[in-house]
């Protein structure tokens, strides 16, 4: 084995996703000053620290902290904590140094503006400055009144600006020493703020995000999403990156003032911070330690030092008579979800994890479309089988039902759509003809197209913001033929746009963020087909191998889309459709597809509901338990246990004195065939672990040096 050969080294974390939005696993904030250092920080005292951009890690721990914000400048580095504490480092040592502000509340976030002068803001209106490094803190918070503040920036020694919950916002322009509140039309918590050379960009909850020049009034940004921005960075006004959600990066640069460039990246997970440095970026979790990175702008992101993603999909309800697609989110509570299996209504309000029987469509066999309606989420709208098939509406959260239209429809497709864009509309296409509509919240339909042929309509969609725009996807077993039909007038004239050898088309997705974009499913073949000019023309984008059946694209983030079979895969892209990654599914035939956050998946199988369960497994080179209270008195290198070892064996050692330090393997010929460790370490008793898997049976020596001692100790290795 030669000296340059990459060991993995064994500290395998493998990280759980429980998509419960349980902020402890992983970290909450990342930051570098120059691309190359970089540090993670979250609870439990939980440290990552790259000295190489990422390409590996160390992960140390600093014991009963919850650690909130980290900052780096020059060869320094301050954390924050939820003890008042600010803990003060540098990129040579990983000795914490802590230092009281005067608080014992949570200290959210810190910023300095040179070597000496830095700011922490927290809870109950605290902002505190440091004028030597961040050893001694005065309150500075004159003009702020007591409320939780969440974020601080600074763009040059004088001008800052501190956000926090309510939509407060406060500037100073004299060094912190008086604070000017800042009217601003939102009452969302404000997360995070930065403050460019020229203007101010704040992200908060519920997908607030705005953003103006130092000039210029506030612009608000309609985000078209429902969950959380909680991390925004950049190089300049013009070249604003956020995060947030379930994982998704989204940026403003070439005037896309609307931020709907999505950035493509491996993390389906919630995204609570992200830091730029010259076109280099990172973004963390709080549910994970795969630390994601960027080295082009945002171009494309990727998961760093071999760490590597698992999807499984886990069983969450076991029904019967799941067809069609019955899945619907509460319009008010993004927490929970509703899905009707044969004529039971369930609901989930911990997004999909358990599920309560709370209704049943009286008079009904299998639901094919179902739905909450966001102008009173009492009433719901079905699409029922029977004899004949009907569409259902009750008025009592589902207490008592009204028949509202007798009509025979498709025995596997979705006849039944809510305009997303005014919800007192809906529009229903049975067998053999006929596209009705209803203006009056599902209470009564009419015939809008003067019978239009079509055969046995699988699925229909609205385009975004544009009602008057309409997609069916026809089909019939064994017709040979799989149709989407376009209306450009609202339902009443229709055009046939394409043609598929199949059978069916059972779905079609399309996304809030660009109307020109549609995704199709076929059955009776195996292709997954988009559009990009309005349905004008279609292309293969990619073909799965099984028939495809229910489909959806993100709710968050159009770069993720996830495509169901008739059958047992599922196929995720992450990256619209320039690749799919498979996973295997139970349940039975396919029914329903639902994404509302890249990280929150469902499956509705027609005999059981699945939710998406993504594990991260990460490699770091070193763990440290820090332990600055006991140093140890004398040079040591222990014996390696086990030993004789196959594949791995553990080295542990204690170094008296920092400084630098190598550790060392030999073969019997004195011929080095791997550097463990090779770099500064303070003082401290250490313990790595040494994986041999590509070495061959055989003495080896493992040797330990540093500047006033070496010590060398035999172990055996035994395949």
């Amino acid at each position: 084995m030669k000296k340059n050969l990459k060991i993995s080294f064994l500290l395998i974390f493998a990280l759980f996703l429980n998509l419960n939005y349980s902020y402890s696993q992983g970290f909450n904030s990342v930051h570098t000053s120059d691309g190359i250092f970089v540090i993670a920080a979250g609870n439990q005292g939980n440290i990552f620290r790259s000295g190489n951009s990422g390409n590996t890690w160390a992960k140390y721990t600093e014991p009963s902290v919850n650690f909130k914000s980290v900052f780096t400048r020059s060869n320094n580095i301050w954390l924050t904590g939820d003890n008042g504490i600010v803990y003060k480092s540098n990129t040579g040592t990983t000795v914490l140094t802590p230092y009281n502000t005067g608080v014992t509340t949570s200290i959210n976030s810190v910023h300095f503006t040179t070597d000496l002068t830095g700011y922490v803001c927290g809870d109950n209106g605290a902002i505190y400055k440091s004028v030597d490094g961040g050893i001694t803190w005065n309150l500075s918070n004159t003009g702020i009144v007591s409320e939780q503040l969440n974020s601080i920036s600074f763009k040059d020694v004088n001008n800052g600006v501190v956000v926090g919950n309510n939509g407060k916002v406060y500037l100073t322009a004299n060094a912190g020493v008086t604070w000017t509140p800042e009217v601003v039309t939102t009452t969302k918590n404000l997360l995070d703020v930065k403050y460019y050379s020229d203007g101010l960009g704040i992200a908060g909850e519920y997908g607030t995000l705005m953003f103006r020049s130092t000039v210029s009034a506030w612009n608000y940004v309609d985000s078209k999403v429902n969950t959380d921005i909680r991390g925004i960075t950049g190089d300049s006004f013009n070249d604003i990156h956020v995060c947030g959600g379930g994982g998704f990066i989204r940026n403003n640069a070439n005037s896309n003032y609307k931020f709907l460039k999505f950035e493509p990246n491996p993390m389906l997970a919630n995204l609570v911070d992200i830091v730029y440095f010259s076109g280099i970026g990172f973004a963390v979790s709080s549910m994970n330690n795969a630390i994601i990175r960027s080295t082009n702008g945002g171009t494309s992101w990727e998961l760093t030092a071999g760490a590597t993603r698992s999807l499984t999909w886990v069983s969450k309800l076991t029904g019967s008579s799941g067809i069609g697609n019955n899945l619907c989110m509460h319009p008010n509570n993004r927490d929970a979800v509703f899905v009707v299996y044969g004529s039971t209504v369930y609901v989930s309000r911990n997004r999909g994890d358990n599920w309560t029987n709370i209704a049943s469509v009286t008079g009904g066999g299998q639901a094919h479309s179902f739905y909450v309606s966001p102008v009173d989420t009492n009433i719901w709208v079905v699409a029922i089988t029977g004899s004949p098939d009907k569409i259902k509406r009750s008025t009592n959260y589902g207490s008592t039902w009204t028949d509202v239209l007798a009509m025979n429809f498709s025995n596997y497709g979705q006849p039944l759509e809510m305009d997303q864009n005014n919800p007192s509309n809906y529009y229903f296409t049975p067998d053999g003809g006929g596209f009705y509509k209803s203006t009056d919240n599902g209470a009564s339909f009419t015939e809008i197209s003067g019978n239009f042929p079509f055969r046995s309509p699988c699925d229909i969609v609205v385009m975004w913001d544009s009602s008057s725009v309409i997609y069916v996807g026809d089909g019939v077993t064994g017709s040979g033929q799989a149709k989407i039909f376009k209306s450009t007038n609202g339902g009443v004239n229709w055009l046939d746009k394409y043609t598929v050898t199949s059978s069916e088309t059972p779905s079609l997705c399309n996304t809030v963020f660009d109307k020109s974009v549609c995704y199709s499913t076929e059955w009776g073949g195996s292709g997954f087909y988009k559009t990009v000019d309005y349905a004008e023309s279609w292309t293969l984008t990619g073909t799965t191998g099984t028939s495809g059946w229910g489909s959806d694209m993100c709710r968050e983030d159009p770069t993720v889309v996830l495509k169901g079979t008739y059958g047992s895969p599922t196929y995720l892209t992450t990256n619209s459709g320039a690749n799919f990654t498979s996973t295997s599914l139970g349940g039975g035939c396919g029914a329903g597809i639902m994404v509302p956050e890249r990280g929150y998946l469902l499956a509705m199988q027609c005999s059981g509901l699945f939710k998406m369960k993504i594990d991260y497994t990460v490699i770091t080179d070193i763990n440290v338990n820090l332990n600055n209270a006991s140093v140890p008195k004398d040079f040591n290198l222990y014996q390696n246990f086990p030993n004789p070892f196959n594949p791995s064996t553990s080295i542990k050692f204690d170094i008296p004195n920092s400084g630098n330090v190598s550790l060392k393997i030999y073969d019997q010929r004195g011929i080095e065939v791997n550097s463990v460790i090779e770099g500064f370490k303070n003082a401290g008793s250490y313990e790595v672990s040494f994986n041999a898997s590509d070495l061959p049976s055989g003495v080896y020596f493992y040797k330990l040096s540093t500047k006033e001692n070496t010590i060398a100790k035999k172990m055996l290795l035994v395949k």
